[in-house]
Order: structure tokens, then sequence, then C-alpha cells
């Protein structure tokens, strides 16, 4: 590379650079990073789904009304804490490796929510029940802030380039898979233990249970090697004796185009994810007067059904590219929302699936790509700090924010196509900016990476394919030339 001033920087590779991944280990990380992704979504549809109970076990000493305010906000606080936790997490992660932070979020979200069951009631203990069940919930919410982010990192540097996104669409069968598995529970018990029961002590076990899985997932973890894209930068700046830390203030000044298209993206998801998934079940019950298990259970089928579809879309992506397949779903969201709101509201029970899966269709196809592209938006030396800090700023300001605002907006208008509104809204925004600012990443090597194979007869086929300048050359010389400048000026 050529440090002379004045002259571009060509960032090139030979066939030692090019990372062969062995394609079982990688999926190995898979199911362990998945298996992580699936517990905080565990936490959050048992949560969900005994908020009533926890409400009158923590809170008992108000009213009902006041009881389920109470726990819905002792549910948000840990949104106020994702950021912090991701600012914290990430640039730990950039600094001492992907692997050992995700060792640690991982058992701090176990042993909160583990805690959470063995808490006393407030007829126990008084007013330090619902301070325990906070504290609880800020260990969550920060431990969260890390979590996912780094798990999305993880996985796609641990991937080959052509199958990066199948791979990193299976977090989010894990994300579905650990909610279908606490709203399961929670039914299940329901069922057998009945309602006194479950008020009683019954609520209490599942947030137990994520003890055993902590400790499974903990084990899994801490078996998988460093992220290979990761280990090379690492090795890299260790024969120029130098490390690529990146402080929080560098992270703005020169990776901002990364953080706010980061940001653009993950609102419109976000927007979509979390009016689908977490707002429709107060919709089918609280607007249209839907029974509340129908409804519960509508959701829970749709959720099952959307998991192929999340991994067919991750297939298609590193064939079709994951921009194209993001630019199909947000025009399908912007043509369907009202059709699909108003099959939802048509009272039949079959009309109501097919609105339902609709959109979990269109939200399953974002979900296969979103997981493989978000970390491309970054190099390798920001990527999980840059990734974490952005993910977390934009779910908590629009992701937690979506079903409050929507049920404010159906209270003040009663218009019932309120969420669809919304997510036409949201997706208008995302098509203007995917489509103008957004690069396909399919098939392409990470930013700050050279390419990585799955078999080693495919290094001659990617030389081959390339002058052996890297694609992210340009942008990385621009950073560089801001880098220089500001060290001149100070």
């Amino acid at each position: 590379m050529d440090r002379k001033k004045g002259k571009r920087r060509k960032y090139k590779f030979s066939k030692d650079d090019v990372t062969v991944v062995d394609t079982d280990v990688a999926k190995k990380t898979v199911v362990a990073t998945a298996l992580g992704n699936a517990m905080e979504w565990f936490d959050f549809g048992i949560y969900s789904y005994l908020v009533v109970i926890i409400g009158s076990v923590f809170y008992s000493g108000i009213s009902e009304s006041a009881q389920l305010v109470f726990s819905f906000g002792t549910f948000a606080v840990a949104f106020l804490v994702r950021p912090i936790g991701g600012m914290f997490f990430g640039m730990l992660g950039d600094r001492l490796g992907r692997k050992r932070i995700l060792a640690v979020t991982l058992i701090m979200m176990a042993v909160a929510t583990f805690s959470i069951g063995l808490i006393p009631s407030y007829e126990s203990i008084g007013i330090t029940a619902p301070i325990l069940l906070l504290c609880a919930r800020l260990v969550q919410g920060f431990s969260t802030g890390g979590e996912y982010a780094g798990a999305m990192t993880f996985i796609a540097e641990s991937t080959p380039d052509k199958k990066r996104g199948f791979m990193a669409s299976g977090l989010e069968v894990g994300t579905l898979a650990g909610y279908i598995a606490g709203a399961g529970l929670v039914t299940a018990l329901t069922y057998a233990l009945g309602t006194e029961t479950m008020y009683d002590w019954g609520w209490r076990v599942p947030f137990l249970i994520a003890g055993p899985i902590g400790i499974i997932g903990l084990y899994l973890r801490n078996h998988l090697e460093e992220s290979p894209a990761f280990a090379a930068m690492e090795e890299k700046s260790d024969e120029m004796g130098r490390k690529p830390h990146v402080s929080m203030k560098e992270l703005f000044l020169f990776h901002r185009k990364s953080l706010l298209l980061c940001l653009v993206l993950v609102f419109f998801y976000n927007v979509i994810d979390y009016t689908v998934l977490t707002y429709m079940p107060s919709h089918l019950t609280a607007v249209l007067g839907y029974g509340e298990t129908k409804g519960l259970l509508l959701i829970l089928i749709v959720m099952f059904i959307m998991i192929p579809i999340v991994l067919a879309m991750g297939y298609f992506a590193d064939r079709v590219g994951n921009k194209q397949i993001i630019q199909g779903s947000l025009i399908g969201v912007i043509f369907l929302s009202i059709p699909s709101f108003l099959l939802i509201g048509s009272g039949n029970n079959w009309l109501v699936f097919f609105g339902l899966m609709i959109l979990g269709a269109l939200l399953a196809s974002i979900k296969g790509t979103m997981t493989s592209l978000l970390p491309a938006l970054f190099f390798t030396e920001v990527r999980y700090g840059g990734l974490a800090i952005a993910y977390n700023i934009s779910a908590s300001i629009f992701g937690g924010t979506a079903p409050l605002l929507i049920s404010w907006l159906i209270s003040m208008t009663a218009n019932h196509l309120i969420p669809a509104y919304y997510l036409i809204f949201a997706s208008v925004i995302g098509i203007v900016v995917v489509t103008l600012f957004l690069k396909n990443t399919s098939g392409k090597p990470l930013r700050g990476s050279p390419p990585a194979v799955a078999e080693k007869h495919e290094i001659k086929e990617v030389i081959e394919e390339t002058d052996r300048e890297l694609w992210w050359s340009e942008e990385k010389h621009k950073i560089e030339e801001k880098i220089e400048e500001a060290d001149k000026e100070s």
C-alpha cells in the first residue's frame, strides 16, 4: 500500500490474503450466536405475555390499570439503556474481540432473566420488589445493547462472502424461535396450571428456565473461535506494530455516513418489526375485539411460517442481492399495507390470517437480509461499535415507541388503518434512502476485509473476477484523507 502524500492508497489482495472459512465452524458459530439472540426474544416473549401477572405481583399496592402501566413502564425502561450498552460493549468488542464480549452479554442476560424468577412479591418485601425488578430489566437492556449487534457482526465476519446472507439469516431464526418458545411456554403453562397457580408461582418458571439456557449458550460460545475478519485485522496490526483502535470521537467524525445510513435502515426495519410482531396482538384484541387467545395464536402461527421465509430470503439475497430484496420488500409494504389491514379488520378468521401473513412475509424478507447487510456498512475496526451504537439508538427511538405511537394515534383518530399509514410512511423513507445511498454487498467482501471463501478452489475464481483491488478502496481512501486533515489541524 502506497503511503506517500498525495497518492491514492490502493487496497489490493493476493491469494494469501483470501480467507478460507471452514463451513462447519461457520455453522456452529451461527447456532451458538443465534441461541443467545433467541434468549433475548425468549425474555421478550415471556414478559409480554406475563405483563398482567407481573403487574399484579410487583405492583399490588395500586389499581389494576396502574399496575399495567407500571409493568409496561418497567418493560420499556430497558430500551433507555440499550444505546448505553451498545456504546460500552460495541467499543470493547472492537478492541478485545467479538467472542469475549458476546460471552459476557449472554451471561449477563441469562443471570438477569433468571433473577426475575427469584424476586419476592410486593406483598413479601414491599417497594424493594419493583426496585429489584427494575434493576434486572436495566441489566437486561444494557446487555442487549451489545448482544444483537455483536451477534450480527460475529456471524457476518465468520461466514463466506457468497453464503453470508443465508447463514446470517439464521440469527433471525433465533429471534423468531425465541419469541415463539417464550410465548408458547407461557400459553402452555397457563393451560396446564390454571390462572390461579400462574399468579401464585407458575409465572416464575419461564424466567428460571433462562438459567440453564444461558449455561448451554455460554458453553457453546466459549468453544467458538474468534471471527476470521477480526483475527486477520489483529494479526495485520501486530505486524505493523500498531492497534487499529478507534475512539468514539473518531467513529462519529470519520464514519458518519455509515452511522446515518444504519440509523435509517434500522428505523424502517424496527417500525415494521415492532408493528407486526409486538403491536398486532393488542390491535387484534383491544382495537378489533378479537379474543385474546385467538389473536395470540394467529400471531404465533404467522411467526412459525416466517422462519422458512427468512431462510429463503437469505438464500436469494446471496444470488439476487440484498439491496434488491430490501427494495422489493419495501415496495410490497407500501402497496399491500392498506389491503392487509382491511383484511385484518374484516372479521373473517381466514381473511385475518391472510392479512397477517402478507405483513409477516414482507417482514420476513427484510429480516432475512438485514443481518448480513447491516454489518457490511462498517469497516472491521469500527464494525461492532458503529453497528451497536446506531442500531440501538434507532431501535430505542423508533422501534420501542412504535406500538405506543400507533395506539395513541388510533385513540385520537379512531382510524383502524393508522398502523398501515405508519408502515407506508417508514417504507417510503426507506425506499428512497436504500435506492440512493445503499450499495449491494451480497457476495462481496466486508468493508475492511479481503475476500472470504468456503473452498480453496474458489480462490482462483475470486482473483480472476477482480483486478485484485477491493471494492471498498475508494471509501477507505477518503476516510484516511479526512483523518490526515484532522491530524494536521490538531
